[in-house]
């Protein structure tokens, strides 16, 4: 028997893990070489590199819709003290060294040079729940 998710399930497992408040947190890790649903890839490293901690609030992560969550709010990164490479991929994690969560490929790489920011804006992470 195939099948999937409701729309209303998909919506209350994203709500309930970004935007509940528990965890407090999310972490948001850059890779240069993509995770699978396994894990894996290549995160970054350099100077100044760590995975960005994002209040787990409806504001940095609104009401999910039609089975999608959306960042409501810009995450930037520190100022990049080294070459960081191609990020082209993210992933969400429950902890800074915690579980991980969800994961994508970013539709444009972009090359973290030494000085450079890195910085997603409201709308650019976009989680499903399939």
């Amino acid at each position: 028997m195939a099948g999937s998710k409701s729309n209303y399930l998909e919506n209350k497992v994203l709500d309930d893990l970004y935007g509940s408040g528990d965890p407090t947190s999310i972490y948001v890790a850059l890779y240069t070489v993509a995770p699978s649903d396994a894990g894996g890839g290549t995160e970054v490293t350099g100077t100044n590199y760590s995975r960005k901690a994002v209040t787990n609030n409806d504001t940095n992560f609104p009401d999910a819709v039609d089975g999608v969550k959306t960042n409501g709010a810009a995450f930037t990164y520190s100022q990049a003290g080294s070459n960081w490479g191609s990020i082209v991929a993210m992933a969400t994690f429950d902890a800074a060294d915690g579980n991980f969560l969800h994961w994508a490929t970013l539709t444009n790489a972009r090359t973290i040079f030494t000085g450079d920011t890195f910085s997603f804006g409201p709308g650019d992470i976009n989680i499903s729940e399939d």
